[in-house]
């Protein structure tokens, strides 16, 4: 008698627009809450990259209370995030995501483009 083995396969992410960012439902409620804390109830997240750090770039997170002209705004959840253009020739196609565990909590970058990071999780290579 022959058994029939089975297969689990994990369910992927479809890929995500080398263009474009995705933010999870866990960083879009962290950036609420956050910003709800400010009592800025229209300020969006600016993510970008810039030079320095140990591996070449840091990622840049700090508030942006308007869009400058030509920035990208990606919106998701009830919040958005704005992207100046050189920054999403790095960050295009990534993920942001907030994340819980033992050694605490913290924005994750899920970022395809990046080749490596330092120890410390502040620099990233491209």
């Amino acid at each position: 008698m022959m058994s029939a083995a089975t297969s689990h396969t994990e369910a992927k992410a479809p890929p995500v627009n080398p263009r474009e960012i995705v933010i999870t439902e866990a960083a879009a409620a962290e950036i609420a809450k956050q910003r709800d804390k400010r009592g800025t109830p229209e300020a969006m997240i600016r993510v970008g990259v810039r030079g320095g750090g140990c591996t070449g770039f840091t990622y840049v997170f700090e508030w942006a209370e308007q869009a400058r002209p030509t920035d990208k705004v990606f919106s998701a959840h009830g919040v958005s995030i704005v992207v100046d253009p050189k920054s999403l020739v790095y960050l295009g196609g990534m993920t942001l995501d907030f994340v819980r565990g033992m050694m605490g909590h913290g924005f994750k970058f899920n970022n395809p483009n990046a080749k490596g990071s330092c120890g410390c999780g502040e620099s990233v290579q491209f």
